[in-house]
């Protein structure tokens, strides 16, 4: 039997929802809304310090795989949380039908947690990229499998001139040398195939070498322990961006530091 591809399921409910979204609030009147904003917190800087690996550390109900990770879901506690713990930056889940997430989420922890926050969702139009800003994002996601290579290229100069960060994530050798192609500072590799949800900490092995030392590169996907994050700093990874092993522990804060050696 075929297995379910759950990437082009997640897709095409993300459509539904931009068109609702853009019928809304139509891109030009996003575009005006993002006058007076406050600026933007740094996220590169924070994610690439030498000698240190950060934790980009996150947030999510569910997942397509696992269903409800957190039953007793408290955003602000988890961002409390975090913010306690010393987490360098964090992701939040956006997207509503796969991983329970909210847009509401972004300023909502941005009011407890003083890093920067990354939008991280299944962005497919400029319109997300606007609308990211408008949410409170100092960083997004683009998915290097969901976007050629002009899209890419469209959706990081818009970020750029909204002085937003963000991380292009590869799974694969082929996005990998898309990537490599435009000038992309912050690569992430993830170790879920987004397709078929299967975890590989070999993809990292195997991309990571052909990675230029000058990118700033992300783990993503399958780091559960402190030999994990010890292997992927002695690499070289800049940063890892953690969520279930999180989102799963009774106690989040000593999760982290456990996880991280802190």
């Amino acid at each position: 039997m075929a297995k379910t591809d759950i990437l082009k399921e997640i897709v095409a409910k993300k459509k539904e929802k931009l068109i609702a979204a853009m019928q809304q609030l139509s891109e030009e009147g996003l575009k005006s809304a993002l006058a007076g904003l406050p600026a933007t917190r740094p996220f590169k800087e924070v994610i690439a310090k030498p000698r240190q690996i950060s934790l980009i550390a996150e947030i999510k109900q569910a997942s397509p795989l696992k269903g409800v990770i957190r039953q007793e879901f408290d955003l602000q506690d988890i961002a409390r949380n975090y913010q306690e713990a010393g987490v360098q930056a964090v992701s939040v889940l956006t997207e509503e039908d796969f991983f329970g997430g909210k847009a509401s989420y972004i300023n909502e922890v941005k009011s407890i947690f003083s890093g920067p926050v990354l939008r991280k969702d299944f962005i497919l139009e400029a319109y997300q990229v606007y609308e990211s800003r408008y949410l409170g994002a100092d960083a997004i996601l683009l998915i290097a499998d969901l976007l050629t290579k002009d899209k890419l290229v469209e959706f990081m100069a818009i970020a750029d001139s909204l002085a937003m960060d963000y991380i292009v994530e590869v799974h694969d050798e082929k996005e990998l040398k898309k990537v490599l192609g435009l000038k992309v500072p912050v690569i992430g590799i993830n170790n879920r195939n987004l397709r078929t949800l299967e975890v590989d900490f070999k993809t990292t092995e195997k991309l990571f070498t052909l990675i230029p030392k000058d990118k700033i590169v992300v783990v993503e996907s399958g780091i559960k322990s402190s030999q994990d994050v010890l292997f992927l700093k002695i690499l070289g990874a800049s940063a890892v961006l953690i969520g279930t092993a999180f989102m799963e522990a009774p106690e989040i804060k000593q999760k982290v530091e456990e996880v991280m050696g802190w």
